[in-house]
């Protein structure tokens, strides 16, 4: 009964984990790594394991950091199930499919730019691997328990983190040996809207925990709110549009939420908004269509709606030239657009036409990974490099982490308090300093010691000390 290391073992994306019971071996997650062009080649080399020798893939949620490769490991030969919550095998449905096209429209921009007689790129995976993967997904809603290989048993917990995100608890036995592995995935704030708080199990022997940000305190989410009301106010006067990168899954809807709700009061009337994102529309209507795992005054909202969407003035702009079209709003549009770290999609092309104007507002609502273009403007970059151009940055930059979908150092360690017993703990999903940061934090404040995680490094779990 072990435990291997791989993935995000030394920064935040590229989630998997490897775990063998029982002869039979079952990945937890596998995501795409992200951050730059050095990290992101990674993509591409083989797995440090045989596809085909996984018996079984359980994936904590949608997010492509977790999900993203699973349609490279059905191409290169796994066979086996993809469990996961019922809400996050939907999502997969819209991220999945939206991945491979990123992936093929990319190789065929670097083929048509490509000198003659230079290799063809290829995609790192097709539309058509993306709808096998699919095939292969089974949802399982939470709190219920499902075996999924022999003397192998999961449970999912609501994370908190985006809708169908789950805390993956394990029961597993193999000879006289029981020990209960609980991986949090990725953990959201409590007290956040739409969502409901993180759960905790009951009791384990050992926890996979990540540390996005456990080396660091949110901003109190009242006060991050205040900033966003004062931004919008203020940009009515500045004569440019605000720009929200936003990921299409999670923070869109959270945004689009507190717009909707402080309709009145931010002067929301004065403004255009564009959800200027085909997956985070499709995204928004699986939150709308599962009110069964929203949090109560979500609930309330969406049903005194009636129907999508919330704002009255909001467009849902689906097709390419429905994008284009936005360029000619100069001012007083308010534009939520993917990816959340500026590394694709339609955001680019907005901060290309907006950035050099004084007036634009660039709201930054979520973690920004280093070697991504978000994390350069938060850096304060004075120039970027978009579509062969160099762009000044003449724009102002607000950073308001308060949103972030994931938890803070006490956030975390408030999960952890959630146990009956205190687990053993080994650290993933943070950059090393997050890491050593919350180890410390959470020895003083919990009185626990955890481990970190290195890459290939292999956990005995029948070392563990049971908890009885």
């Amino acid at each position: 009964m072990q435990l291997e290391f791989y993935g995000a073992s030394h920064g935040v994306t590229g989630s998997c984990h490897i775990l063998r019971v029982n002869g039979h071996s079952l990945l937890l997650d596998c995501g795409m790594i992200q951050g730059g062009k050095r990290l992101e080649a990674l993509n591409e080399k083989p797995f440090p394991f045989a596809a085909d020798e996984i018996d079984a893939v359980i994936l904590s949620h949608a997010h492509i950091d977790h999900s993203g490769r699973l349609p490279l490991l059905v191409r290169r030969g796994f066979k086996g199930n993809i469990w996961t919550q019922n809400v996050s095998r939907d999502l997969c449905g819209i991220l999945l499919a939206d991945s491979a096209h990123i992936q093929e429209s990319d190789a065929a921009y670097k083929n048509r730019k490509a000198k003659p007689g230079t290799a063809k790129v290829k995609a790192l995976y097709s539309s058509a691997d993306a709808a096998s993967a699919l095939k292969q997904f089974k949802g399982v809603p939470y709190q219920q328990w499902q075996a999924v290989l022999p003397g192998v048993r999961v449970r999912f917990h609501d994370a908190g983190h985006i809708l169908g995100s789950a805390v993956v608890e394990l029961d597993l036995r193999e000879g006289d040996i029981h020990r209960r592995f609980v991986f949090s995935g990725d953990l959201g704030q409590f007290d956040t809207p739409i969502l409901r708080d993180p759960q905790t199990p009951k009791r384990a022997d050992l926890i996979l925990m990540e540390t996005t940000y456990g080396g660091r305190r949110h901003r109190d989410r009242q006060a991050t709110i205040d900033e966003i009301g004062e931004i919008i106010k203020a940009a009515a006067e500045t004569r440019g549009n605000i720009l929200i990168p936003a990921f299409a899954v999670g923070r869109s809807q959270e945004v689009l939420y507190q717009l909707a709700t402080h309709y009145d009061s931010w002067g929301m009337n004065r403004f255009k908004v564009f959800l200027d994102s085909p997956m985070a529309i499709e995204a928004s209507e699986v939150y709308w269509n599962n009110p069964q795992v929203l949090d109560k005054a979500a609930r309330l909202v969406r049903d005194d709606a009636g129907e999508m969407p919330l704002l009255p003035n909001l467009e849902l702009t689906r097709s390419s030239d429905q994008s284009k079209a936005i360029n000619k709003y100069k001012h007083s549009a308010i534009i939520v657009a993917a990816s959340g770290m500026c590394t694709g999609g339609r955001i680019l092309h907005h901060l290309r036409n907006n950035l050099a104007n004084p007036g634009t507002q660039v709201i930054i609502v979520g973690y920004q990974a280093n070697g991504t273009l978000g994390r350069r403007l938060v850096d304060g970059a004075d120039e970027i490099r978009l579509f062969g151009q160099t762009i000044q940055v003449k724009a102002k930059i607000h950073t308001v982490g308060g949103l972030s979908a994931h938890g803070d150092q006490d956030d975390l360690a408030r999960w952890y308090e959630g146990f009956d017993n205190k687990p053993a703990v080994y650290l993933v999903h943070g950059e090393d300093e997050s890491k050593l940061e919350f180890r410390d934090y959470l020895q003083k404040r919990c009185g626990v010691l955890a481990g970190l995680s290195e890459p290939g490094k292999i956990l005995d779990l029948n070392s563990i000390s049971a908890a009885g």
